[in-house]
């Protein structure tokens, strides 16, 4: 826990203040910096341990968080619920207590279901980070998409951002919106009726189920990816049709700013939510994400971790 973030663990959005979402994304700064260094590491969090719990398969986050951990020179452990005692029977209570038995300092946890992260720091005494726990949050992509954003247009203030397709089930979506709206952006969310959550309006948020007025004067837009693994019923007719009607690509996106940018959190079903062109195009930042996405989770496991009165950049 740092005097910058005054929380012990980061389990969503929702209970941070703009003063703490803003220290994060500065301390990033510093560390994109590190990772553009020829000698990408620092000896921040020497002696510290981190472990990734995924019970959801992942690539990205996963990925990011390892070498944010290894780059601030922690002792990672990955571990995967295929090849973990999970296939046995074991609980996740009982995991988490033999993990806490190893002495980690923090444990980064992905898993299917709403509340795993908020449970399992309430069981254990180390730090927790959510890294998406079924619909509810997904804090550090929001907070890298934020510190994308905020790189590519110099602030968040005023902006308008249109977040199009599968919010119903995207905890990324949950997420922005709420960072966004707290950090001053007008949010828009776009999509099928049947994609959208009941509790839109909680998220403060405009709701459209037209794409074009939704991306009328958007500065950025924001792409999410349709989520065939949870959808249930028929939700939409056809990828086809979805793709036909609410799919990001050079014809749509005339309708945002002439300098939007377009994000999307990955995995993309290319031709389906995105255009090929789009997604490669030089309006993309996915890229640019996945490179913050180090540097936004170097800062949390910093924040997070650091003895006090640990430098940054101190070498």
């Amino acid at each position: 826990m740092s005097a910058l973030f005054p929380h012990r663990h980061l389990l969503g959005i929702e209970g941070l203040s703009a003063k703490d979402i803003v220290s994060v994304l500065d301390t990033a700064e510093v560390f994109y910096e590190v990772s553009r260094r020829p000698v990408r590491k620092v000896p921040t969090l020497r002696g510290k341990g981190v472990i990734n719990l995924f019970f959801e398969a992942s690539t990205r986050t996963r990925t990011s968080f390892e070498l944010a951990g290894k780059r601030l020179s922690a002792d990672v452990v990955n571990i995967s619920t295929s090849t973990s005692s999970v296939t046995k029977g074991e609980t996740l209570l009982d995991t988490l207590k033999t993990l806490e038995a190893m002495r980690p300092d923090v444990i980064v946890i992905r898993h299917p279901s709403s509340g795993a992260a908020l449970y399992a720091s309430q069981k254990v005494g180390c730090s927790i980070v959510n890294a998406g726990d079924g619909t509810h949050e997904h804090p550090t992509q929001a907070l890298l998409d934020a510190f994308t954003i905020r790189r590519a247009k110099g602030r968040l203030d005023g902006l308008v951002v249109t977040i199009c397709g599968d919010v119903a089930h995207s905890r990324v979506a949950r997420s922005n919106a709420r960072l966004l709206g707290m950090l001053g952006s007008k949010v828009r969310v776009v999509g099928p009726r049947t994609l959208m959550p009941a509790d839109c309006a909680a998220l403060g948020v405009e709701v459209f189920d037209r794409l074009e007025p939704a991306l009328e004067g958007a500065d950025v837009v924001m792409v999410l990816r349709i989520q065939q693994e949870r959808l249930q019923g028929a939700l939409i007719p056809s990828l086809r049709e979805y793709s036909k009607t609410y799919g990001i690509g050079p014809r749509t996106l005339r309708y945002a700013q002439p300098d939007a940018v377009v994000l999307h959190p990955g995995p993309m079903n290319r031709g389906v939510e995105i255009d090929p062109a789009t997604a490669d195009g030089e309006r993309s930042m996915v890229l640019e994400q996945v490179e913050a996405g180090v540097a936004v989770r170097m800062a949390v496991l910093y924040l997070l971790a650091a003895d006090p009165g640990t430098g940054m950049t101190a070498g």
